[in-house]
C-alpha cells in the first residue's frame, strides 16, 4: 500500500509540473502577443490571432518572437489610416 500512495503522489506531482509548464509557455506566448500590439483593442485582437495561427502552423516556439514580430509589422501595413485628429472639425461662427 505505501507504494502505490508514493506512486500516485509522484505521478500526480508530475503531471501537475507539465501541466504548469506547458500554462506558463501559453501565458508567455500570449504576453508577448499582446505586448506586441501595444494599447490598440483591434491590434490585440489581430495578434491573438496569429498567435492562434502560429499555433495551427506548428511553429516552433523559437521561431514564434520573430513570426510574431513579423505579424505586427504587417498589421501596421494593412491598418487603416488614422485621423490626423480626433477631434470634430469646428465650424467658423
Amino acid at each position: 500500500m505505501d507504494y502505490f500512495i508514493i506512486f500516485i503522489t509522484t505521478a500526480a506531482g508530475l503531471y501537475f509540473h507539465g501541466w504548469l509548464y506547458v500554462r506558463i509557455k501559453r501565458w508567455m506566448d500570449r504576453d508577448l502577443a499582446l505586448s506586441l500590439a501595444g494599447d490598440d483593442p483591434a491590434k490585440k485582437d489581430f495578434m491573438l490571432q496569429r498567435l492562434a495561427a502560429a499555433r495551427q502552423q506548428n511553429i516552433k516556439r523559437r521561431d514564434l518572437p520573430q513570426w510574431l514580430h513579423t505579424a505586427a509589422a504587417d498589421y501596421s501595413i494593412k491598418a487603416p489610416a488614422a485621423p490626423a485628429s480626433s477631434q470634430p472639425p469646428h465650424a467658423d461662427s
